[in-house]
């Protein structure tokens, strides 16, 4: 049976802890991981090594499903400086980014009015992820000089922004599916 593994997800990878993560290596180092601990090598050893590799198996998995969505890797890196946080407790209090979101939600609901809604969420798409990449990078430059104030607020508006490129992207899709 393989050793135990680190439990640190950025150590069970083997790459620094940072916001900024090679996905690609991230993928590479995970098919490894795969390989050495998959349940199907230890299908015919005792129930002991089935139950680790289980464990192992589900480790991994919760480590590459952190680490490569950029809110929840941002949300670990902030248990690993001791913070609890909480995604469903948390909200931002900068006034002005709430009601930039207020506005958001408002042109949402009256996109299917639009002559052409898919442009339109085309464009909200593009603005919330270029939003997205400047607030990520706030967060990276933050956790690396340990402004975990300004971090945490960056996590909390990065939580907004990614659950309306969801709902942007849900959207297009109704829409599409409705128009074709």
């Amino acid at each position: 049976m393989a050793d135990a593994l680190p439990t640190n997800y950025f150590d069970l990878f083997e790459i620094p802890v940072s916001y900024d993560v090679d996905l690609g290596r991230l993928q590479q180092r995970y098919r490894v991981l795969q390989q050495a601990v998959h349940p199907d090598k230890y299908a015919s050893g005792s129930s002991q090594e089935r139950r680790i590799s289980m464990q192992q198996t589900s480790l991994v998995n919760q480590a590459l499903q952190t680490l490569k969505h950029p809110v929840e890797r941002a949300v670990y890196l902030l248990q690993l400086k001791g913070l609890d946080f909480s995604m469903d407790n948390q909200t931002t209090m900068d006034a002005a980014f709430l009601m930039e979101q207020m506005e958001m939600r408002e042109q949402l609901g009256h996109v299917r009015a639009l002559e052409d809604p898919i442009s339109a969420l085309d464009d909200m798409s593009a603005d919330v992820k270029s939003k997205m990449k400047t607030i990520a990078a706030d967060f990276s430059r933050a956790y690396e000089s340990d402004a975990i104030d300004v971090a945490t607020e960056a996590v909390r508006k990065l939580q907004f922004l990614y659950k309306a490129k969801t709902e942007i992207e849900e959207l297009s899709a109704t829409i599409e599916d409705e128009l074709f």
